[in-house]
């Protein structure tokens, strides 16, 4: 395993953030498991030996059907904090290992919230509420604005709820129960491991553009990270799957 410093793919608050902690193996792993039936010892062959084992006998050869399995030796690890809509589709398709913070065994004292970038200059049209609205949206000029203003008042509604509730019915009902205060845009951290076999499948239905704007965000800022490895190690692999 080679580990290495955290690469923050965005670190800015109120975003998802993705940060590659390890990896594991490499193009050269995945050429020995490759090779495995065969003796054929890797350290002997050349990198061009090796590009053209995964790209052209391994991912595209000529049965048109991809050997995927030496691919699962390859192994990216991340931390992934993100709101609660990119948290679903990450579990869905069992394409990752996932452990995550969890809420119903601690109270979550950071409130990390998402707040959406395209949301930025979205006014409220104040002259189309009725007397109701208008006090409702009293102090807030755009839409992201209330979203930020209603998330806030969501986690404290949590903290205390939380602790009035704790006396009646246990603290860990109370921490189980009261998250359900928390919005869809709080933000968990989770820690994801996937084999390069498991990536490619996750990158294409998650990079692909009728995918949700945020987890598109994750799965090109996932690439960019194991793009940006030092020493390239994943570059035969990502050019066998055409990134």
């Amino acid at each position: 395993a080679k580990e290495r410093g955290l690469i923050s793919a965005r670190d800015i608050m109120n975003k998802n953030i993705v940060e590659l902690i390890s990896w594991h193996n490499g193009d050269r792993g995945i050429a020995r498991a490759a090779w495995t039936s065969t003796q054929i010892d890797v350290d002997k062959k050349t990198d061009e030996q090796i590009r053209d084992l995964i790209v052209n006998k391994l991912w595209n050869n000529s049965s048109g059907k991809p050997h995927k399995t030496p691919f699962e030796r390859g192994i990216v690890e991340f931390n992934i904090t993100c709101e609660q809509a990119s948290h679903i589709h990450l579990i869905k398709h069992r394409l990752a290992n996932i452990n995550g913070e969890s809420a119903r065994y601690k109270e979550l004292k950071e409130d990390k919230f998402y707040l959406p970038e395209d949301w930025i200059g979205i006014e409220i049209d104040h002259s189309s509420l009725n007397a109701f609205d208008a006090e409702t949206f009293r102090g807030y000029e755009t839409w992201k604005q209330v979203l930020e203003g209603y998330t806030e008042m969501g986690n404290r509604l949590y903290h205390l709820c939380l602790e009035t509730i704790a006396s009646k019915l246990g603290r860990k009902r109370a921490k189980e129960s009261a998250r359900y205060f928390k919005t869809m845009n709080s933000q968990l951290t989770l820690s994801v491991m996937m084999n390069m076999s498991c990536f490619i499948n996750f990158y294409k239905l998650r990079a692909d553009d009728a995918a949700q704007l945020e987890i598109q965000d994750i799965a090109e800022s996932m690439l960019t990270c194991i793009q940006t490895i030092e020493g390239n190690p994943f570059k035969h692999t990502l050019e066998a799957f055409g990134i």
